[in-house]
């Protein structure tokens, strides 16, 4: 795992969260629907659930020197991108097809955190 890369990517998420969040409170809220604006909500407490499940993947990678975490640090950025993405993207168009793409990054959230739990159990250094 690239460990600098991580921690940058999970900044950078957490950069682009705080922003989403605050564009979503003060500029979309006369724009979007109170339907709509709980959809960006959600993308914004998913990214930064998520963005902060990156740090602590690649701070655990330095205790726990397995593979399963750096796998499971691309599956959470796959699930940003498609979870909350789609949900950002949903809300500003209203397009309803992309909320079909949303339960796969779900998925892929889900599949990260078994990693680190599989990555846990393992360990024998913990």
């Amino acid at each position: 795992m690239n460990t600098r890369l991580f921690i940058i990517i999970a900044a950078i998420n957490m950069f682009i969260a705080i922003g989403a969040g605050a564009f979503g409170a003060h500029g979309l809220k006369r724009i979007l629907s109170a339907d709509m604006l709980a959809v960006w909500h959600t993308a914004v407490t998913y990214q930064i659930a998520h963005a902060l499940g990156l740090f602590i993947v690649t701070l655990l990678s330095y205790k726990l020197a397995t593979p399963l975490l750096s796998w499971s640090a691309y599956l959470m950025l796959g699930g940003i991108i498609l979870f909350s993405g789609s949900l950002y993207i949903l809300s500003l168009t209203g397009l309803r097809p992309l909320g079909a793409i949303t339960p796969i990054g779900g998925v892929l959230f889900m599949v990260s955190w078994l990693l680190v739990i599989i990555a846990a159990c393992k360990a024998d250094n913990l």
